[in-house]
């Protein structure tokens, strides 16, 4: 009987971004992916959200290495906090690791690892994991599917990956050597990306945007030209540079990841942008306004981006007018369509003429839709079937296509954030659960937990209302007060009559509990919330935050 391999799902499945996974051989863990995941809009104040450590931070001792199938955020993003708890390698293509390693120098966590490069099509051990890294084509450059061959068969991961068949640098998903595998030894289990798991046909080529953003540079000549999107995604700032030096203009980076990402893989030979082509954003302004191309951060309209303080008139190096075109080559992520409508009507109001992807086709999707999930199932054959990647509706309808393609129903699991699949010879069955929640970082403070969310939410909608009173110590008589302020309940100089009342209501009750006996803080804290909630709910039908403040003399 062959030992048993058992895979931890930290996130990603139920959610895009938190991409975490762990596989357990021979006692000892391998991480694949450490990513995070951007705010909601009902978690006001956080920065970002990880996956929760708390499995990896008990086990520490057993983490051999980390695997990273490409660089996105969503997949490398949360290793500086978890480097903080735990210390190990990590495997990446070169371009991946470099991605990953601004964030892990920032932290000046780099003496807690070793960046070790892997190749396309490179088999490695490490301690008793035998896996190899297959190329496969994303929206960010030497992206991997891995090929797991352990004692209960091969897995196979896909990574985040699409079928482009004329990728801008050449280099294609290697179905081929995914069909050898299955060919082989065959493939026990299939863990693959559902993103686009409810969009029917094939995504299109990365090099059909080229053609889109030549024509709109040639229409536009004699415009500076401002261009947004991904810091990481080198294949469009490659087009967009294309582009650019076609039609005679020089380009200059603004944003500091952006800086960053294009002179790592120019160093690297993935970026071609010859060096009279490039110069500071600066000097800008010593260029005509039909010799600029700038190629910026910001196409998710994060707040303090270069692209937002664009639109607000207050970036430093760029004032956006009537002689400019800002060209958004990107799509916005779910949660981020508010901020990303609040910059372009900015950009509209300075004069500027904005070109987005519901206008043009400035964008394409890094993830296969339904004929590409459809023809890795054809050519991998699983017995087993894991959909990985995406909130529930996608991993369900992904569940739906491995079924449809062949895989009995009893093989295919949908797994969600935290559960364990235990791989033995008679099959695939879920264990027990591990804490998989989400951790919440807001500043440099870590998980600043539900509770805290939970009350800024009602702040922010309802209001708090705060109860100052002085009581005798001895009877429990009111001294002075009660005083009440409020911040978002109603606005005082208005409510006097209103507020007056609630001060009465606060008194009866505290009268009330001074005839009973009460004394003691806690208790008059508590008459103190519960009248005024009791009479702020029945005069206005809200349940604003209340908060008692009773001080004892």
């Amino acid at each position: 009987m062959a030992d048993p391999v058992r895979i931890y799902f930290l996130g990603g499945l139920g959610e895009i971004g938190r991409n975490c996974a762990v596989i357990e051989q021979e006692g000892r863990l391998l991480l694949l992916d450490c990513g995070l995941m951007f705010p909601e809009v009902d978690m006001p104040g956080v920065d970002l959200v990880l996956p929760d450590f708390t499995f990896l931070r008990e086990n520490t001792d057993r983490i051999e290495a980390c695997l990273l199938t490409h660089g996105h955020e969503d997949h490398v993003g949360a290793l500086s906090f978890l480097l903080r708890e735990a210390s190990f390698p990590i495997y990446g293509s070169a371009l991946t690791l470099g991605l990953a390693r601004n964030r892990i120098e920032e932290s000046g966590l780099m003496d807690r690892t070793e960046l070790i490069p892997l190749v396309d099509g490179e088999r490695r051990r490490v301690g008793p994991f035998d896996f190899e890294v297959i190329p496969v084509t994303h929206s960010v450059p030497h992206g991997f599917a891995t090929a797991f061959y352990t004692p209960q068969g091969v897995i196979l991961h896909s990574g985040d990956f699409k079928l482009d068949l004329t990728p801008v640098d050449g280099r294609l998903t290697d179905l081929a050597r995914i069909g050898a595998i299955a060919d082989s030894q065959g493939v026990r289990l299939l863990l693959s990306d559902s993103t686009n798991a409810e969009e029917a046909g094939h995504t299109k080529s990365e090099s059909s945007v080229g053609r889109v953003l030549h024509a709109l540079f040639e229409e536009h000549a004699g415009k500076r030209i401002v261009t947004a999107c991904f810091a990481s995604h080198l294949h469009r700032i490659q087009q967009i540079a294309n582009a650019a030096i076609a039609t005679g203009r020089t380009i200059a980076t603004l944003g500091r990841s952006m800086g960053k990402n294009v002179a790592l893989a120019r160093e690297m030979g993935l970026l071609s942008i010859p060096d009279d082509r490039l110069v500071d954003i600066e000097k800008i302004g010593d260029l005509a306004a039909g010799e600029v191309c700038v190629i910026s951060t910001g196409s998710q309209g994060e707040p303090m981006s270069a692209l937002a303080l664009m639109a607000a008139g207050e970036n430093k190096w760029l004032k956006i007018g009537e002689r400019d075109v800002v060209i958004l080559s990107s799509h916005a992520i779910p949660g981020n369509e508010y901020d990303v409508n609040q910059v372009i009507d900015g950009l509209y109001r300075l004069g500027a003429e904005v070109v987005h992807y519901g206008i043009a086709e400035v964008h394409v999707s890094g993830h296969g839709q339904q004929e590409e999930l459809k023809t890795l199932l054809s050519v991998a054959r699983p017995e087993f079937f894991i959909p990985v990647h995406g909130e529930f509706r996608h991993l369900t309808h992904h569940a739906r296509l491995a079924m449809q393609m062949g895989v009995e129903r009893s093989k295919v699991l949908l797994a969600e954030d935290g559960d364990v699949i235990e791989m033995t010879d008679a099959g695939l069955e879920f264990g027990e659960e591990i804490p998989a929640g989400f951790l919440y970082v807001d500043g440099i403070v870590g998980d600043v937990g539900h509770g805290v969310l939970r009350d800024r939410r009602v702040l922010g909608e309802e209001g708090v209302v705060v109860v100052v009173v002085t009581v005798d110590s001895r009877t429990g008589e009111c001294v002075s007060g009660p005083e009440i302020l409020t911040r978002g309940w109603v606005y005082a100089p208005e409510a006097e009559d209103l507020l007056e009342e609630a001060r009465q209501a606060v008194l009866q009750s505290l009268k009330e509990a001074a005839a009973e006996g009460a004394t003691d803080y806690e208790t008059l804290r508590r008459h103190v919330r519960q009248a005024a909630g009791r009479f702020v709910n029945e005069r206005t039908k809200r349940r604003p935050m209340i908060v008692p403040v009773v001080m004892e003399v």
